[in-house]
């Protein structure tokens, strides 16, 4: 199977079955039965000439059986035998808006966060649930217990999977930013202690990035959000040493960073700069100084100052102002950025990048006790064990 034909039908197949027989689970097992199939049967007949109705048809045919031989679905049989004989070929709006109900529907207020996760990435990207077990760090069938509640909670709540009125549209859609915002942020500095960088679940977010701006390619922060992960993950190949331990930014070989992720997410940035920009947006003008910068030294610090500023008018927290202070070190000078980092201490005292931060700037100032301590303190925060490899050998350096 082309993984190509799988990340693009998946997705709009189960958003079709689920549409067509309001039934989450049966619209998974019919789509995976179809794969299947389609698996054994084209490598010998060929490919289709239209992939996605052949899918479609063998997924319904697969979900008619299995509703036929279901006691619970009798009554519903007839409408939906109606349903399913109305033919693949549905407008792109329909399919579009399908997806974006899929979307939507895994992403549900009713459902806890991690459940949420867990389900886009199995239901919309189509992911094992070994993939996402590995993916989070937890057992297969820990993994499994969650999906499983989710889809109990689906079907209990009666969560429909259909297009939502505009008025709670923005809502719903800051959901699911979330949902893969946080799948993003899982893989670029992972808790593992196997790897700082997870390139399996960064590729699963900008996919499901991706994916979201083509159902909503007018949405401003959608599209922000794409720039803002490929802005970022542009670096992935310089983060990390041979050891898997982490690189400064000012060390990285900036001739390995991926221009063409650059170039994609410029664009995508230029989309989201009409509709104004939020605070994916902001975040993502910041990746795009970092990225475009040819030079550690020609980065645009004042720029970036102004950025953080920005995302502080709008009711940004103290890690916002911590890496204001951080860029500001760059125009004022580490002393200033001291300073104003000193006043964080009581909301960020158990914050991991505050003492690594504060140990960073301490050592540009050459106060090489201050620096030793706020390393140690650091390392208090239990660490993963790339970033504890890190620490102790900046640690050793002020030694």
């Amino acid at each position: 199977m082309d993984a190509e034909i799988f990340r693009t039908e998946w997705p709009k197949l189960v958003a079709v079955l689920v549409r067509d027989f309001g039934d989450l689970e049966l619209a998974e097992d019919c789509a995976q039965d179809a794969f299947v199939e389609a698996s054994t049967r084209w490598p010998v007949d060929g490919l289709p000439d239209r992939p996605g109705a052949w899918l479609t048809t063998t997924a319904r045919r697969k979900a008619l059986d299995q509703i036929r031989r279901s006691a619970s679905y009798k009554t519903k049989l007839e409408e939906l035998e109606v349903r399913a004989k109305r033919g693949p070929a549905r407008s792109e709006g329909e399919i579009v808006d399908d997806q974006l109900a899929l979307l939507l529907g895994c992403c549900h207020p009713a459902l806890n966060l991690e459940a949420q996760v867990a389900l886009t990435l199995r239901i919309v990207a189509g992911l094992t649930t070994e993939q996402i077990a590995r993916g989070f760090l937890v057992e297969e069938a820990t993994m499994g217990k969650r999906i499983t509640r989710a889809k109990t909670k689906i079907r209990q709540a009666n969560i429909p999977f259909r297009p939502v009125d505009r008025a709670v549209l923005a809502e719903r859609l800051d959901a699911v930013r979330h949902v893969i915002y946080l799948i993003f942020t899982e893989g670029h500095a992972s808790g593992s202690d196997n790897s700082f960088v997870r390139g399996d679940l960064c590729d699963e977010a900008a996919w499901l990035a991706s994916l979201l701006v083509q159902l909503m390619p007018e949405d401003g922060e959608s599209n922000a959000l794409l720039a803002l992960i490929l802005l970022t993950d542009t670096r992935r190949a310089t983060r990390v040493d041979d050891s898997g331990i982490p690189i400064l930014l000012e060390d990285q070989d900036r001739s390995l960073w991926d221009r063409e992720k650059i170039a994609d997410g410029l664009r995508a940035l230029e989309r989201a700069s009409r509709q104004g920009l939020g605070s994916y947006g902001l975040q993502a003008t910041v990746a795009s100084f970092h990225a475009v910068a040819p030079t550690f030294a020609d980065t645009d610090w004042f720029r970036i100052v102004a950025m953080y500023d920005q995302m502080l008018a709008r009711g940004g927290g103290s890690v916002v102002a911590l890496n204001r202070a951080a860029a500001l070190s760059y125009v004022d000078g580490p002393a200033v950025a001291l300073a104003e980092m000193d006043e964080l201490a009581a909301d960020l005292d158990s914050y991991l990048y505050f003492h690594s931060a504060r140990a960073e700037l301490l050592r540009r100032l050459d106060l090489t006790d201050d620096a030793k301590a706020a390393y140690e303190r650091a390392l208090a925060c239990n660490p993963a064990v790339a970033e504890a490899a890190f620490l102790r050998r900046q640690l050793e350096s002020v030694s």
